[in-house]
């Protein structure tokens, strides 16, 4: 499998391009708007077509470069099918699973951090046939939870948050590797680690979160940072809303 993070220390984030070495086929995903041309270029110095680009969710924080990233290399758009996008995209079903090639991918809705977040299970079949990795977005940092207050409805979203990390995520093997959309910088939630890898194992030892129960754990993520500047402008530019003279 060829596999490379993209690390953005100006907001926290990350992105992650990967796919088939052998047959030549690939993704990006959590593209950002602003490295396309980075992206496109890694790629074909790899020989990797892009058939997929995911967003994990719609962003708020950062403009999102899935769509024209889509449009300039011909692969499909692929966001949780009750993503709010205006954008021709490809719908995301909880349990789908993607092939690039060699390189398998099953999608796992886990609402919370937003109603669309999903998670994505990796797998490389020349590896083995047990996964690999999961990117989780926002849904589980490292050290740290998404923050659920950003649709609104932020005890309602905690709820669900604990759910989808509890019944989906930490199921997951132990010694599957954790590649989060933000690290320590983001306002995508508290306490994250300025390490941006973990695994299953790990946060279920060492995340202060994860060892709470249901109702702590809604009540601890009353306290989040300021919401991200521009939050608006950005979602509506993810969505796909954005005046023509604003995008400018």
């Amino acid at each position: 499998m060829i596999f490379r993070p993209y690390y953005y220390f100006d907001r926290g984030c990350a992105a992650y391009l990967f796919g088939c070495g052998t047959l030549g086929t690939g993704t990006v995903v959590d593209a950002r708007a602003d490295d396309i041309e980075s992206y496109i270029t890694f790629a074909e110095a790899k020989g990797l077509r892009l058939t997929h680009i995911i967003d994990t969710h719609v962003h708020a924080d950062h403009r999102s470069g899935g769509p024209e990233l889509a449009r300039r290399t011909g692969a499909r758009y692929c966001v949780h099918e009750s993503a709010d996008v205006t954008f021709p995209f490809t719908a995301l079903h909880d349990g789908d699973d993607i092939e690039l090639g060699n390189t398998r991918v099953k999608v796992l809705h886990t609402p919370g951090h937003s109603p669309d977040s999903v998670c994505l299970v990796v797998t490389d079949l020349k590896r083995g046939p047990e996964p690999w990795f999961v990117l989780t977005g926002d849904t589980l940092f490292v050290g740290a939870v998404g923050r659920p207050d950003l649709p609104g409805r932020a005890r309602e979203n905690a709820a669900q948050l604990y759910a989808s990390i509890h019944d989906k995520l930490l199921t997951l093997p132990d010694d599957l590797e954790i590649y989060p959309g933000h690290f320590s910088g983001s306002v995508c939630g508290t306490g994250l680690s300025g390490k941006p890898t973990s695994t299953v194992a790990f946060e279920k030892r060492w995340n202060p979160t994860l060892s709470l129960d249901r109702h702590a754990f809604i009540d601890s993520l009353s306290e989040v940072p300021p919401k991200p500047a521009e939050m608006e402008r950005v979602l509506a530019f993810n969505r796909g809303r954005e005046e023509a003279g604003a995008r400018a």
